[in-house]
């Protein structure tokens, strides 16, 4: 009997951890069963998927569901019982475990959900249709349901249609989930999901986490045998999906320092962390850490108090700016903050204040999110009190509240491009940091370019980088026009400062370097090895090509960016200004 795990990923460099582990606790508990795994994405079309599924004719077909998979999912669950209409169907996952029966009085198709954790459930699930397999035809669907009663932490139907509402399975011990990673050429190219926790210390309204607080960890002992395994493996990235990663201070401590020690320069960590618990000992163990070992994602969601107390989020802004602008200044750890609009209490002017807040802390990202109401959450609870009104459809984004009309929700959108192009892309740092001292606030530097993109038919349009380069001096030079040529060098400079260009950009204009100039610096390079020491095997040619030399008015010299040499963190070269004229 063959059971196909089903994932549909949002992109291709993810996998997902769920259908690993639910195949590698089956294995291990309920015995060797075929259990087969595929992944999907959900840029592909759904006919290929379809295809592909009954082309590896499963006997139970098992679906993993989440808000960005599950009309994919929906629609191809009526498709394959049309060809396949014998075959048990069931779904898992977060999108379909709060409201089960729903789900199945509107996927008729569909004839189980598996609700919550599913390790346990999915193997008793595997150990019940294998049992009645081996019975004798008669009576062999009887002996299933009766079976099916019994199993905890499912949704389902009978023969009759009748829908049973089994009681949910209690939480699973982490520590005897299977470590799933073994061949890592399954994973080439993808980034590596990892849990060391399950549940959440906190009840953030917005989180499904929240539900259940039934916070668990992983062995240590384990996790360090797992940690090494990826270290030794030269794994590109480890992504935590822990909630709260550094609830437990031991437990971070332990992690922390281990893979510090055992770091072979190629790995790097992500860690969804709570700022205001970082502790000393946490902050001098990141601060020791090689740049770019670790990277930090920061839930700061808002900053106006009665928006943080409704959404029974524990929260010190004033620790989480001290340990921001802490961990900044040593400049080895990249962090990534969050808002999200369409909170309770939030309405425009206080999540432009709430911006300029995070933004004035300097991340490396920005994410502007917006609220998606989830099944099962506190928040959909208080949907009426609220006046949330949110899409039908998942990912159930926010459309307006009684704070937030869905004109600022349109208005927020353009300023969460503008910061995703502009701010997130960290090609454009120098120009806006000089950009945003013509504004009282970050918020209307964003605000105003977003107006100007939609006045000028910029916007929803797929541009090309250099182009987002012209449009931005094209802004410039309409509000500050005495002031663009000192934008257009600032601009040339981003430019510069990441890309190892092979033409030159349209909005940089004629080089100010010529090319007999060029030819004798990189002979006097060839010879002195002045400004480019690390490039002793290369010669004037070869260094040409992996540099560029640039001339700025403003500065009163010149400037060579080195791309060989860049910084660990921003990817930025490296830079070297050179005061006197080139003979």
């Amino acid at each position: 009997m063959k059971i196909l795990l089903v994932a549909i990923n949002a992109k291709y460099i993810h996998s997902n951890l769920a259908v690993y582990s639910l195949k590698a606790y089956a294995e291990a508990h309920a015995g060797e069963w075929d259990i087969e795994l595929a992944e999907y994405t959900v840029n592909q079309q759904k006919d290929d998927i379809l295809m592909d599924i009954y082309g590896r004719r499963p006997d139970i077909l098992c679906f993993s569901c989440y808000i960005w998979n599950l009309e994919h999912i929906e629609d191809l669950v009526r498709d394959i019982k049309k060809l396949r209409p014998d075959m048990p169907v069931w779904l898992g996952g977060p999108e379909v475990s709060y409201d089960a029966a729903d789900v199945l009085a509107r996927l008729p198709e569909v004839t189980g959900v598996i609700k919550g954790e599913g390790e346990e459930t999915f193997a008793g699930l595997c150990r019940g249709y294998h049992e009645c397999a081996e019975e004798a035809e008669e009576g062999r669907q009887d002996m299933l349901w009766t079976r099916l009663r019994m199993l905890e932490g499912i949704t389902f139907k009978d023969a009759g249609g009748r829908i049973s509402d089994n009681p949910w399975r209690p939480v699973t011990d982490l520590s005897g989930v299977p470590f799933v990673y073994h061949n890592m050429e399954e994973f080439r190219n993808k980034i590596i999901y990892y849990e060391s926790s399950r549940g959440c210390p906190f009840s953030c309204s917005y989180c499904l986490s929240s539900v259940d607080r039934q916070l668990r960890f992983r062995d240590l002992e384990t996790v360090k045998r797992e940690l090494k395994f990826f270290i030794d493996q030269e794994v590109p990235q480890v992504k935590f999906v822990d909630r709260t990663f550094n609830c437990r201070h031991e437990h971070a401590i332990a992690i922390w320092k281990y893979i510090a020690v055992h770091d072979r320069g190629i790995t790097n960590f992500h860690f969804e962390v709570a700022a205001d618990l970082l502790n000393e000992e946490e902050l001098k163990i990141l601060e020791g850490m090689r740049p770019g070992l670790v990277q930090l994602e920061i839930g700061i969601q808002s900053t106006n108090p009665d928006t943080i107390r409704e959404i029974r989020r524990v929260m010190d802004f004033d620790k989480v700016r001290n340990a921001v602008e802490r961990i900044r200044r040593k400049g080895n750890i990249h962090q990534h903050l969050d808002l999200i609009a369409g909170l309770p209490y939030e309405d425009i002017a206080s999540f432009a204040r709430s911006f300029d807040d995070v933004y004035s802390l300097r991340p490396q990202q920005l994410q502007l999110g917006f609220l998606k109401v989830l099944k099962g959450s506190y928040m959909e609870e208080m949907k009426e009190e609220y006046g949330l009104v949110y899409k039908s459809r998942p990912p159930y984004e926010v459309l307006y509240t009684k704070w937030l009309s869905y004109e600022d929700t349109i208005r927020l959108k353009g300023i969460e491009e503008m910061v995703e192009v502009y701010y997130n892309s960290r090609q454009f740092t120098c120009t806006l940091e000089a950009l945003e001292q013509k504004f009282t606030s970050a918020f209307m530097l964003y605000d105003r370019l977003s107006r100007f993109y939609e006045e000028h038919g910029y916007g929803k349009i797929q541009h090309k980088r250099s182009a987002r380069y012209e449009i931005l001096l094209e802004y410039i030079a309409l509000g500050w026009p005495k002031e663009t040529e000192r934008f257009r060098e600032l601009l040339i400079y981003d430019y510069y400062l990441r890309e190892n260009a092979k033409s030159r950009p349209a909005f940089a204009g004629e080089p100010k370097v010529s090319k007999e100039e060029l030819r004798r610096f990189y002979e006097a390079e060839e010879t002195h090895r002045r400004y480019l020491p690390a490039y002793a095997e290369y010669d004037r040619n070869q260094m040409r090509k992996m540099t560029h030399l640039e001339y700025f008015a403003e500065m009163g010299a010149y400037v060579l960016f080195d791309y060989s040499q860049r910084d660990a963190l921003s990817r930025d070269a490296s830079t070297t200004k050179i005061k006197f004229w080139i003979v």
